[in-house]
This record gives C-alpha cells, sequence and structure tokens, in this order.
C-alpha cells in the first residue's frame, strides 16, 4: 500500500502572547514573554502568583453569548483557533466531501475550570446537588472535538488524545497517520487547554512544578539557565489543518509544509519525573526520524520540550547529544516556552506552528531569558538564546513529553513538489 503525503494548509493559535498566528509568530522572534501577575482569580495565598494568559479575549467577539456560556474555555479557545486555521486554509466545506474530513484534537485536562465551579458551588450548598446540566459535557475532553465537528458538519474521525503535555502532538500523529493511509482526506487537529484557576496553580504549586519567580514574572520561564526554577503555566489553542497532498492540490490550496514522520515512546520511569538519561526522548526521537524515512543529518532545527524544570532540560539535551552526535552541534535548539509558558495539552500544537513558520521562514524563535549559564549543559549546543537566528531549515522536529512518562515528536519539512 502507498503512504499518501500529508502537508498542513491552514493555521490558527490564540495564545498568552498574540490571538492569532501572526501576532504569535511576531512575538516569538520578538522575544516577548507572555508572563504576568495572575488576573483569573484572588492568588494572594498562593506560592505562584504569575502566569502566562491568554489577554484581551473576549469569548462574544467570536461565539454567540449563550453559546459561550455552554463552554468551557478550553472549548472556546479550540473553537477560536479553529476558525482561523479554516478561514487560512481557504475552506468551503459545502464543496468537500465532509463524510471524509474529520478532527483529531488535544487536551491534557480539559474543563478544570468547569469542575471547580460546580464542585464549589455545591461545597458551597445544602448538599442537595444541584448541578448544571451542561456540568459534564462543558468539562469532557473529546467534547472540543465534538464541538468542532458540529460546528463545520465534519463527520470523518472525531476523537481525543489524551497524554498529558504530549496530548496535541499525539493528535497530530493520530490525523497524520489516518491521511496517509487513506481513511481521510483532511483532519481538523491540534489541542487546547484552560488550567489558569485555583485547581490548576494550587495543583502544580503542591508538586512543586510551578516557578516561583514572583518578583520578576518576565523572565520566569528559564530553559536551559542555571537559575530555572520550573515551569510557568499557560493556556490557549493551536489549530492546524492536515490534508493529503492530492487533495490540497485539487482545491488549489498553500501549503505551508510537509508533515513527514511522528514518534512515539515511554519512559516507563517514574509519574512525573523524566527518565535522567532521556532514554525515552532519545527513543521517540529516534522513532519519529525512522517514520520520515530521515536521518540525525536532515534535521535542522529542533524546538524542544524545554520546560524551565531542573530536571527534565537536562534529561531532554542529553537524548539530543546522545541521538544526534556530532550531528547535535550544527543545530538550533529553542524553547519557545520560554515565552508563552507551557501550554501542557495544547504546547505541541502551538510549538508545531513554530516549526512550520520556521520553515517558511527560515527565521528560528529563541530562547529567552537566558542569563546564567549551567555547565551541566553541553557548551556546544546552540540553544539559540535571547535572539531568533536566520537560517534555512528544511526539516524542523518538534519534542512533547508528559506526567507519565509519554513522549511524542513530530516532524516537518519544507515542501517540495
Amino acid at each position: 500500500m502507498e503512504l499518501k503525503r500529508v502537508v498542513v494548509t491552514g493555521l490558527g493559535a490564540l495564545t498568552p502572547i498574540g490571538n492569532t498566528v501572526e501576532e504569535y509568530w511576531n512575538s516569538l522572534l520578538e522575544g516577548v514573554s507572555g508572563a504576568a501577575p495572575i488576573t483569573r482569580f484572588n492568588c494572594e495565598k498562593f506560592k505562584t502568583k504569575f502566569a502566562c494568559e491568554v489577554k484581551n479575549f473576549v469569548p462574544e467577539n467570536f461565539l454567540d453569548k449563550k453559546e459561550a456560556r455552554k463552554l468551557d474555555p478550553f472549548v472556546q479557545y479550540a473553537l477560536v483557533a479553529t476558525d482561523e486555521a479554516v478561514k487560512d486554509a481557504g475552506l468551503d466545506f459545502a464543496n468537500l466531501n465532509t463524510n471524509r474530513i474529520g478532527v483529531i484534537w488535544g487536551a491534557g485536562i480539559g474543563g478544570l475550570k468547569t469542575f471547580l465551579d460546580e464542585v464549589m458551588n455545591f461545597a458551597a450548598g445544602d448538599g442537595t446537588p444541584r448541578f448544571n446540566p451542561f456540568f459534564i459535557p462543558k468539562m469532557i475532553i473529546d467534547i472540543a472535538p465534538g464541538h468542532i465537528s458540529m460546528r463545520y458538519g465534519l463527520r470523518g474521525p472525531n476523537f481525543s488524545c489524551v497524554s498529558a503535555c504530549a496530548s496535541s502532538t499525539n493528535a497530530l500523529i493520530d490525523a497524520f497517520t489516518y491521511i496517509r493511509l487513506g481513511r481521510a482526506d483532511m483532519i481538523v487537529s491540534g489541542g487546547s487547554e484552560a488550567i489558569l484557576n485555583e485547581a490548576g496553580i494550587g495543583g502544580f504549586n503542591a508538586m512543586h512544578a510551578l516557578s516561583t519567580r514572583n518578583d520578576d514574572p518576565k523572565t520566569a520561564s528559564r530553559p536551559f539557565d542555571l537559575h530555572r526554577d520550573g515551569f510557568v503555566a499557560g493556556e490557549g489553542a493551536g489549530a492546524l489543518i492536515l490534508e493529503s497532498l492530492e487533495h490540497a492540490k485539487a482545491r488549489g490550496a498553500k501549503i505551508y509544509a510537509e508533515i513527514v514522520g511522528g514518534g512515539m515512546s515511554a519512559d516507563a520511569n517514574h509519574i512525573t519525573a523524566p527518565h535522567p538519561e532521556g532514554l525515552g526522548a532519545k527513543l521517540v526521537m529516534q522513532s519519529a526520524l525512522d517514520d520520515a524515512g530521515l536521518t540525525t543529518a536532515d534535521i535542522d532545527y529542533i524546538n524542544v520540550h524545554g520546560t524551565s524544570t531542573p530536571l527534565g532540560d537536562i534529561s531532554e539535551t542529553k537524548a539530543i547529544v546522545d541521538l544526534f552526535g556530532e550531528d547535535a552541534y550544527r543545530l538550533n535548539i529553542s524553547s519557545t516556552k520560554s515565552m508563552t509558558g507551557h501550554l501542557l495539552g495544547a504546547a505541541g500544537a502551538i510549538e508545531s506552528i513554530a516549526c512550520i513558520l520556521a520553515i517558511k521562514n527560515g527565521i528560528v524563535p529563541p530562547t529567552i531569558n537566558h542569563f546564567t549559564d549551567d555547565l551541566s549543559f553541553d557548551p556546544k549546543l546552540n540553544f539559540t538564546f535571547n535572539k531568533a537566528q536566520k537560517r534555512n531549515i528544511d526539516a524542523a522536529l518538534s519534542n512533547t513529553f508528559g506526567f507519565g512518562g509519554h513522549n511524542a515528536s513530530v516532524i516537518f519539512k519544507k515542501y517540495e513538489a
């Protein structure tokens, strides 16, 4: 069976540093930090008092007011990002076979705000179970692709991927697989997350996972810096339109890049800590290369998981050096989480968009907030510190790793007819 080629024809983004793809990309190149004091709730008693919130977002500007009230923020974000991607791809679903167009979406936690609000309301009551009838439909992770499919009448494969912070990368890999096997012509894929509430911040604080640099939020996300002290929580969504090359050409679509491979692995080590030698990270990158039929010499840029945690950053770079060998030293490496914070289940989608635009524009977004070298890292690695760097990029790899030891990598390549 001959596998179909799969291309990216539309992009949509709603992020802490831009509410459109253009705003997001420009902010990445300018090194803008999305971290600021939390406005969602009173965080006075919390260890961490800042996050990377989506800014100037009014749901009613995009959605019917009545409809918006029935949607958790993670679904609102998904719909807005998808709407941009659909328009960017120039899609007219009335002229397409929507039975062969699906939605595969990722989220790590889903409707946490809805869950928190309903449980708190119940706890404050007299014990009578007065729950909103939309409680469960608002909260469940698979409701995001459900709403996307209903909005556009898409009747192809429809489900969610849940693998913590690797969720939307897994969604992209599944979408890629369905299309290249000929089981769909097009898939709307990506991920969304909205956990900036008391439960989200309090829960990650209890794990000692978040930065507590409350005196300087904008520089708190410091991947690969000696003084990194945890990740900065973020929120938002990224949406990508994937379709077979033949389908894209038949409708005269513009093509951003080709998706050529995906890999998955497990650390099988610890519920939250990465393997200290990066064995799972090495395995997943090798798996993606094998799937794409590429070697380490073919990769020009890696958008790393790079969350700014003491253990995670070291583990990932060990894996890169171990796998890539001498090829590691001609790579550009960067962590765009230094700007967006960590969007958890949506991270893979927005970071894939960064890879695609890096390929398209020949420029690597930086890792900002680097102040002090950490001698634990190989000094010959190019982390693209503090300033974007121009270079030709033929192929880029994006890494995402999730609690539970879930690893996913995806590779994008410059499109050649």
